[in-house]
């Protein structure tokens, strides 16, 4: 694959992997806020084999750097084959541009592998770098015959870098729970309505009968807990998306390299587990990622991905929760509709209109979808 230009006496590269830049310089770039920039995340998908040969998802990290080689910019990319794992659907693009005779894979994907969390995708030691970046992503699908670029889930701070770029903006709806201070989860049931309170404290006594939940983190989640949790991944990738995104070994890996930024909860029947949920600690967020069961428990799905969240994210003093893509089900939980946005680069400028049209319709759809939706929240009116 060839590298971008040099500009302006930055040099402009792409390299093999996150693993072949230093960690403390990466990070240092990426900050702490979010787990999954960090290079113990990426790495750990490039290590475990979740991303590379064979996966349709090719690590391309563009990096900026001066003459003494010094990192001073970075974005997590990778060669893309399909538009599988990536939570923003572009499937009718592709049909679209192929119908047209073009070829819309391999395109670049500047993203967290699998993650539908909301994060910074330009890594900056200064801003004023962010449009050579940008401009090195333009030219690397150009060099090498890609059709367009992605940066998917970009923390609303850095829109505008995408936007004075000239990259096109698309907006959707995730469900987010914000913490407005809550002392328990009594504190926060007392803002809902009298009967969504009613109905969350008995989901929450179904899904709890005769189950014990623990919240493992760091050093406590053994190789045995990621076996179980395994099983549980398995049969929901395998529901879901037909095979799962991630190897066991990913699961090792990430454990090993930033296990305290990571709550595991497990439910067991007897000494059997039965369900988890795996979740990130960020600086201000809690993440919710995978879920799965080998039994079926009613309300369990509820309990574990979202009640207990909110509980890890009061008891820790987080600012929200994310729990994940779609889930118009969280609605009625307190979780409320929050725009998420994702821009696009389209080489070609017949197929680049197109895409503008087809944004500036679905931007107006999302809008109205979420203003429908934030009137239904289960919160007490006028409160």
């Amino acid at each position: 694959m060839s590298d971008a230009p040099n500009e302006g006496g930055l040099i402009v590269r792409i390299a093999p992997s996150v693993g072949s830049f230093d960690a403390g310089e990466w990070n240092a770039l990426g900050g702490q806020d979010n787990p999954f920039v960090s290079h113990e995340f990426l790495t750990a998908m490039e290590d475990s084999g979740s991303v590379g040969p064979g996966t349709g998802w090719e690590p391309a990290p563009i990096a900026i750097t001066d003459d003494a080689g010094r990192l001073l910019a970075a974005m997590p990319s990778y060669a893309k084959g399909h538009s599988q794992g990536e939570y923003v659907f572009d499937h009718s693009w592709a049909d679209a541009w192929h119908r047209a005779g073009g070829r819309y894979y391999p395109k670049l994907q500047i993203a967290a592998p699998f993650t539908p969390a909301t994060g910074p995708r330009l890594l900056l030691s200064d801003p004023s770098l962010a449009p050579h970046l940008l401009k090195g992503a333009e030219a690397v699908c150009l060099q090498n015959g890609m059709s367009s670029a992605h940066a998917t889930f970009i923390a609303p701070e850095q829109l505008p870098l995408f936007e004075d770029a000239g990259w096109l903006l698309r907006s959707d709806i995730q469900f987010h729970w914000f913490n407005r201070g809550y002392a328990s989860f009594d504190d926060f049931l007392a803002a809902l309505s009298s009967r969504k309170r009613k109905d969350l404290r008995k989901e929450r006594a179904a899904a709890c009968e005769g189950l014990t939940i623990r919240h493992l983190t760091g050093a406590e989640i053994r190789e045995e807990h990621w076996d179980a949790f395994w099983v549980f991944y398995q049969d929901t990738g395998a529901r879901k998306w037909g095979s799962p995104y991630l190897t066991r070994e990913a699961f090792s890996l990430l454990s090993e390299r930033m296990g305290d930024r990571i709550v595991l909860i497990l439910a067991y029947a007897g000494d059997e587990p039965i369900a988890g949920a795996l979740n990130f600690v960020g600086k201000d967020a809690l993440y919710g990622r995978y879920w799965g069961c080998t039994r079926e428990v009613r309300f369990l799905h509820f309990e574990l991905c979202y009640y207990q969240a909110i509980d890890i994210a009061i008891a820790r003093g987080l600012n929200r929760v994310e729990a994940g893509a779609q889930g118009g089900h969280k609605l009625a939980r307190g979780y409320e509709p929050v725009k998420t946005w994702s821009a696009h680069w389209i080489a070609d400028p017949g197929f680049r209109s197109a895409v503008a049209d087809f944004l500036e319709r679905e931007r107006a759809g999302v809008a109205s979808d979420q203003l429908y939706l934030g009137g239904r929240t289960p919160f007490k009116k006028g409160g």
